[in-house]
C-alpha cells in the first residue's frame, strides 16, 4: 500500500488535509465547508465522546437536547453574544420549496411560505437553552441545574479544513445555572479541569490552563477559562474551553429564582464545550510522514494481529492461535482486529494499518508456531521485538500504558522545547519566525496593544497562564509597566 504522504517539513498543511483522508477518518462533502466524517474517524470521535460523558456524569451532569433552530428575536435577547456570532449565523427564511413551472424537474423556494420570524441555525445553544430555563427554575431547590447536550452547530466559516474548521461540526455544550456566583465560577474551573485531564491522560497531549484575554472572550462571558496545546508545526490550537456567564444571560431572558428568604435573584450561569476540533489536534499532536500516530486510549483498534503464511494449513494453524489470543484480549476490553483477508499481501496490510495508526501490530507466521512467539510493532517508535506467546496479554497491557505515557512525554518535551521568553518586539518577531511555539511576553493588559501585535505579526494572546508568576516588567510592544507574561501564538 502506497502511503505517498507530502512530509511535514515540506508541507504541513498539505500533510495534514492528506493524512485525515488517506487515514480514512474524514472528506469534504457535496456541501461547502462540510465534511463527512468516515467511520474510522467516527470511531475515534465515539471513544472521545464515551469517555467525556463518563467524566460529564461522575460530575454530576446529565445530557438533554434543545432544537436546532432559534428564534432570530430569541437569538437577539443577550446582545453581546448576538453580535459575536451575527456574521457566522446561517438563517432559514422559507419552509417550502414547489416546481418552477418554467423547468421541469427543478425547485424555486416557495414565496407563499415565508416565515414569520426567521430562524437561526443554532452556532451555540445559549439562546434557545436560557429560555428553557426560564420555565425549569423557580426556586433555591431546583439549583443547580447542570445539563449537558451533544449536538451539531453551524458557524458559516469562509475558510474552511477538515475537522479544524467546517462550517458544521459535532460538540458537547455544557450549560448551568447556579444560586450562586461562587459557585458558578467553581463550575467553570471544574470544567476546565476535566478538559485538561481528557486531553492529557486519554488523548497525551500537554496543555496550559488559563484565561482569555477581554478580546478573545467568548461573546456574552464574564470570563473565558481555556486550555491550549501545541502543534507540532508551532502553532497553538484552543483545546477546550468553560465560560462563567455571570447573570448574562440570566438577565436577558428573566431567569430569576426564589432564595431561602424567598427573595427573587438572577441565576448565575456558565457554558463549556469541546468539538470535532480535537480531531484535528489529536492527528497534529502525534503524528508522522508514514501516517496517524494513535495513543491507545483513543485507537478504535489497539493491536492488530497479521498472520503471515503461505498455505492453507498455516494459516489455518496460524488462526487457531490468532482468536485464541484474539478473545483473551477482548477479556481484558482491549480492541483488538484479527487481519486475515486473502486479497491483501502482509506487506500491504503492514502498510495500511501503519497509516491509520494502530499502536501495536502483532504478525503470527509459521516460525512464531514452532517456537512460541509472536513479533511486536509498535507504532509510535516503529520497533519490532519477539515475545513469547505465554503471557502476551500482560505483556500488552503494559506495552499499551508505556506507549500512552510516551506519546505524552514526547508532545510535552516538544511543547516545553518551545516556550520561549522574549523581552522586546525584534525578539518577539524573531522568534515567532524562526522557532515558533509558544512566545511567553510582558503585555500592558489594554486591547489596543494586542489587537496592534496581531495585525503586525499574526500572532494572538492565546491565554494568561493561571500559574503564571508575578513578575514586573515593561510591554513587548508599548514598553509599558506589566506585571506579568502572557502567552503569545499563532494559531489554527
Amino acid at each position: 500500500m502506497s502511503k505517498n504522504l507530502t512530509k511535514r517539513e515540506e508541507d504541513y498543511s498539505k500533510w495534514y488535509n492528506e493524512l485525515v483522508v488517506k487515514a480514512d477518518l474524514a472528506e469534504n462533502s457535496g456541501v461547502r465547508g462540510c465534511m463527512v466524517i468516515k467511520p474510522y474517524g467516527y470511531a475515534i470521535w465515539e471513544k472521545m465522546q464515551a469517555e467525556l460523558d463518563r467524566m460529564f456524569k461522575e460530575t454530576g451532569h446529565s445530557n438533554a437536547y434543545f432544537p436546532l433552530f432559534v428564534p432570530k428575536s430569541m437569538f437577539e435577547a443577550e446582545e453581546k453574544n448576538a453580535e459575536g456570532f451575527a456574521k457566522e449565523c446561517a438563517v432559514v427564511t422559507h419552509y417550502r420549496l414547489k416546481a418552477d413551472e418554467t423547468q421541469k424537474g427543478k425547485l424555486i423556494v416557495d414565496p407563499q411560505a415565508k416565515l414569520e420570524e426567521e430562524l437561526v441555525v443554532r452556532p451555540t445553544s445559549e439562546a434557545i437553552i436560557w429560555s428553557t430555563y426560564k420555565n425549569w427554575i423557580q426556586s433555591y431547590r431546583d439549583l443547580p441545574l447542570l445539563i449537558n447536550q451533544w449536538a451539531n452547530v453551524v458557524r458559516w466559516e469562509m475558510r474552511t479544513r477538515l475537522f479544524l474548521r467546517t462550517a458544521e461540526f459535532l460538540w458537547q455544550e455544557g450549560h448551568t445555572a447556579h444560586a450562586t456566583r461562587e459557585e458558578a465560577i467553581a463550575e467553570t474551573e471544574q470544567m476546565m479541569q476535566v478538559y485538561a485531564d481528557f486531553v492529557e491522560n486519554f488523548m497525551a497531549i500537554p496543555v496550559i490552563k488559563g484565561v482569555k484575554t477581554a478580546n478573545e472572550r467568548f461573546a456574552g462571558a464574564e470570563e473565558t477559562y481555556c486550555i491550549e496545546a501545541l502543534m507540532q508545526d508551532g502553532k497553538a490550537l484552543q483545546a477546550g474551553t468553560s465560560h462563567f456567564l455571570g447573570q448574562n444571560f440570566a438577565q436577558a431572558f428573566d431567569v430569576k429564582f426564589a432564595n431561602k428568604e424567598g427573595k427573587q435573584e438572577y441565576v448565575w450561569g456558565t457554558s463549556w464545550g469541546v468539538s470535532t476540533r480535537l480531531m484535528g489536534a489529536l492527528v497534529m499532536t502525534h503524528s508522522d510522514d508514514n501516517g496517524l500516530v494513535l495513543p491507545p486510549n483513543l485507537a478504535p483498534i489497539q493491536v492488530v494481529i497479521v498472520p503471515i503464511y503461505k498455505s492453507e494449513e498455516e494459516l489455518a494453524a496460524i488462526s487457531a492461535v490468532a482468536h485464541e489470543i484474539l478473545a483473551a484480549l477482548r477479556k481484558l476490553r482491549i480492541s483488538v482486529k484479527f487481519d486475515d483477508r486473502t486479497t491483501q499481501k502482509p506487506g500491504f496490510k503492514f502498510a495500511e494499518w501503519e497509516l491509520k495508526g494502530v499502536p501495536i501490530r502483532m504478525a503470527i507466521g509459521p516460525k512464531d508456531l514452532e517456537q512460541g512467539t509472536v513479533e511486536l510493532a509498535r507504532r509510535d517508535t516503529l520497533t519490532k521485538e519477539v515475545v513469547h506467546r505465554d503471557g502476551v496479554e500482560a505483556y500488552l497491557v503494559d506495552l499499551m500504558e508505556t506507549i500512552q505515557q510516551s506519546l505524552y512525554q514526547k508532545a510535552f518535551m516538544y511543547r516545553d522545547s518551545h516556550i520561549t521568553k522574549v523581552d522586546n518586539f525584534d525578539e518577539f518577531k524573531m522568534v515567532l519566525e524562526a522557532k515558533g511555539g509558544f512566545l511567553a511576553a510582558h503585555w500592558d493588559g489594554t486591547p489596543e496593544t494586542e489587537e496592534k501585535i496581531k495585525e503586525l505579526t499574526k500572532a494572538t494572546i492565546r491565554c494568561i497562564p493561571l500559574d503564571q508568576e508575578k513578575e514586573a516588567g515593561k510591554c513587548v510592544f508599548s514598553g509599558a509597566p506589566s506585571s506579568g507574561r502572557v502567552l503569545f501564538a499563532k494559531a489554527y
